[in-house]
């Protein structure tokens, strides 16, 4: 069975960036993730050990994003690791994430970096 796990558009307040102002002064980032895992025991049995608990993903999220990084690449890419090490049933995983006020010229609702990850 092919199952997804998505969580859409997390709001998280962060630090991460070139600038020194974006260290210090911070902004919000939007983060969608989607998980890849084959969940049928899970849909038979009605039992959070047979499935992948969409709190822990998010909580591995939330810690990321509270560890200042200069890309937004190093970021997702800490995420990645973190969720294939936590969760080793996952056959794939992507995450975008949005930053909502870049430091440049021109009005726009944010710019985002999208990483997947196919894992065998």
């Amino acid at each position: 069975m092919h199952s997804k796990i998505i969580l859409e558009n997390i709001k998280i307040y962060a630090f991460h960036g070139v600038l020194p102002e974006e260290t210090i002064l911070g902004t919000n980032y939007i983060i969608n993730a989607e998980l890849h895992a084959d969940l049928e025991k899970a849909s038979q049995s009605d039992d959070l050990s047979d499935t992948i608990n969409y709190a822990e993903i998010n909580d591995i999220i939330h810690q990321e994003m509270s560890i200042p990084s200069r890309l937004l690449e190093h970021v997702i890419g800490r995420i990645i690791s973190k969720l294939e090490i936590a969760f080793p049933q996952l056959s794939f995983i992507k995450i975008k994430l949005t930053k909502t006020r870049p430091p440049m010229r021109g009005e726009m609702q944010g710019v985002s970096i999208e990483m997947e990850k196919q894992i065998s």
